[in-house]
C-alpha cells in the first residue's frame, strides 16, 4: 500500500472574494495628467479623476462637522481612484450664485490647482450649470460636485444588469441640465444652409446639435425607464412569493461603509463582496436566516446611503430600495467607530422618510465594537435606546442581535394548541418555519404543540386542534 502526504482541501473562494479580486484588478493609472491646458478646448472628455483638489463651503454647523464633511468627500474620491493632494474649506452664509466660492476664492483656488499639478476641483455639494461653467473657467481644470462623484463610483461598482441600467438612469437625469457645448459646436443646425442643403427639406433653421443630443438623452432615459420597470415586476414577484409563505423581512440599512454587508455575511454566511470602501456593493442580496428559536426570517442587504445622496440615485434605485419599505423590521447598522455617528443615523433616516419607510419598525445595530471607543458606544445607546451593539468582524454581540430580531419581529395572527399525527411532520415544520412554538411536547399520538403562527398555517392545522385549560 502506498502512502500519499496529506495535502489540504484547496480554499473555494466565495463569490464576494472574486468580485473584490476583479475589482482591485481595474484601478485608474495613478500619474496621467490632462493633456490639454483648456478644457474649452474640447467637446466632450470623459470624466477621469487622477490628481484632486477638494473644496467645501461651510454654511452651517460647526467646524468639526464641515472637516468630516470634506474628509467624508476625500474617501469618495479615494473610492474612485483619485489621489487628494489639497482641502480647503471656506465660511459662507451661502454659496455664491455665480462661482460657488465667490471669485476672490475661485482665484486662490486657481493658485492651488498651479502649485500642486492638479488637473481636477471637486466641490462638496451639487452646482448649477452656471456654477460648474464660471468655475470650470476660472481655475482651467475639470470641475466635478460631489454628486457627479457618487454617480461615477456607482458606475464603477454596478454589477448587475438592474443596477448598471439605474446608474446610466441616474447619469443621463444629470447630465441633461448640464449638457452643453465648447466652442460654439453645439450651436451648428442640422439642415438649412449651415448644412449647405439647399431645396425642398434644405430650407429654416434646422434642429441645433445640443438639441438633437437632448431629445437622444431623453429616449435613452425613456428606454431605460420602460427596462428597469420590466426587472422591477420580477422583483416584486419574488417579494409576493415570500409574503404569501408568510416569511417575515429584515432589510439591512444604514450609512455606506457600516459594516452592512459584513454583517450579512456574519448572520447568513452569504458571501457577498466585503471592502473598506464607500459603496462597495450596490446590488441587493436577500438570505434566509432564522432566530435563536429556529424562526425563519429573510434578511435583505441594500445598498449605502450618504449625507446628500443625489436625488437621482434615490429615484432610479428605487425599486430596488423597496425592499426597505416593504421589510417588516429594519436593521439600521451604524458605524461606532465613526467621529460623528448621530449624522449619519439623520441621513440614512432622511432617505427613509423619502422612500416612506420610516413607518418600518426599526433596530439600530452599533456595528464595529471592537474598534469604537466605549464612551461613544454608551453616548449611542443612550441615543438610541433601542438598539444592539455588535462587531461583525469578530461575531460579538451577534447572538443578541438574533435574539433582538426576534423579539421585534411581528408575532403570528393566532395562538393555537394542537396535535399533529407524526406522519404529519411537513406541518410541524412549517409551524416552527413560519410561527413561533411555544411549547412542544412528544406524546403517544402525535406532537402536541403550542404555538402563534400566520392565519393561513392556522387553517391547515384547523383538524388537529385540541382542547385546552
Amino acid at each position: 500500500m502506498t502512502n500519499f502526504p496529506y495535502e489540504e482541501p484547496e480554499h473555494t473562494p466565495l463569490t464576494g472574494e472574486l468580485d473584490l479580486e476583479d475589482r482591485q484588478a481595474l484601478r485608474r493609472v495613478a500619474g496621467l495628467s490632462t493633456e490639454l491646458s483648456d478644457v474649452t478646448e474640447v467637446e466632450y472628455r470623459a470624466l477621469r479623476l487622477e490628481r484632486v483638489v477638494l473644496i467645501g463651503v461651510w454654511t452651517d454647523g460647526d467646524e468639526a462637522q464641515a472637516e468630516n464633511s470634506l474628509r467624508e468627500l476625500a474617501l469618495l474620491a479615494e473610492t474612485a481612484g483619485s489621489d487628494v493632494l489639497e482641502g480647503m474649506i471656506q465660511r459662507r452664509s451661502k454659496p455664491d450664485p455665480a462661482t460657488y466660492i465667490g471669485s476672490g476664492k475661485a482665484a486662490e483656488l486657481r493658485d492651488v490647482v498651479i502649485s500642486t499639478g492638479a488637473d481636477t476641483v471637486i466641490c462638496d455639494g451639487e452646482l448649477t450649470p452656471s456654477q460648474l461653467r464660471q468655475l470650470e473657467e476660472i481655475v482651467q481644470v475639470k470641475v466635478i460636485d460631489r454628486t457627479a462623484l457618487i454617480l461615477d463610483i456607482f458606475a464603477q461598482h454596478a454589477s448587475s444588469r438592474e443596477g448598471k441600467a439605474q446608474v446610466e438612469l441616474a447619469q443621463l437625469e444629470y447630465l441633461l441640465p448640464r449638457l452643453r457645448g465648447w466652442g460654439g459646436n453645439l450651436s451648428r443646425q442640422v439642415g438649412g444652409r449651415a448644412a449647405g442643403g439647399v431645396g425642398i427639406g434644405g430650407r429654416g433653421p434646422g434642429e441645433t446639435k445640443i438639441e438633437l443630443d437632448r431629445r437622444r438623452i431623453r429616449s435613452r432615459m425613456a428606454r431605460l425607464r420602460r427596462q428597469i420597470e420590466a426587472m422591477g415586476k420580477a422583483r416584486d414577484t419574488k417579494r409576493s412569493r415570500r409574503r404569501n409563505r408568510q416569511v417575515p423581512s429584515v432589510a439591512i440599512a444604514g450609512y455606506t461603509n457600516a459594516g452592512k454587508s459584513s454583517l450579512l455575511n456574519r448572520v447568513t454566511g452569504a458571501g457577498v463582496l466585503v471592502e473598506d470602501a464607500l459603496f462597495a456593493t450596490l446590488d441587493p442580496t436577500v438570505r434566509r436566516a432564522s432566530t435563536p428559536n429556529g424562526r425563519a426570517f429573510t434578511i435583505a442587504d441594500t445598498v449605502g446611503f450618504v449625507r446628500h445622496l443625489p436625488h437621482q440615485l434615490v429615484e432610479a434605485f428605487r425599486s430596488t430600495l423597496e425592499e426597505v419599505a416593504d421589510a417588516d423590521l429594519i436593521l439600521h447598522v451604524v458605524d461606532g467607530s465613526d467621529a460623528d455617528p448621530e449624522a449619519q443615523i439623520a441621513a440614512v433616516r432622511e432617505v427613509l422618510r423619502e422612500l416612506g419607510a420610516d413607518g418600518v419598525p426599526e433596530l439600530v445595530v452599533i456595528n464595529k465594537a471592537d474598534v469604537a471607543d466605549d464612551l461613544s458606544l454608551a453616548r449611542l445607546r443612550r441615543h438610541e435606546p433601542h438598539s444592539v451593539v455588535v462587531s461583525a468582524r469578530t461575531g460579538e454581540g451577534v447572538t443578541g442581535l438574533l435574539a433582538a430580531i426576534e423579539e421585534s419581529l411581528p408575532r403570528g395572527d393566532r395562538e393555537v394548541h394542537v396535535l399533529v399525527p407524526y406522519e404529519r411532520g411537513d406541518l410541524v415544520a412549517r409551524v416552527h418555519d413560519l410561527g413561533e412554538v411555544l411549547s412542544q411536547e412528544h406524546t403517544a399520538d402525535g406532537t402536541a404543540l403550542h404555538a402563534r403562527v400566520p392565519a393561513r398555517v392556522a387553517g391547515e392545522l384547523e383538524p388537529y386542534v385540541t382542547a385546552h385549560a
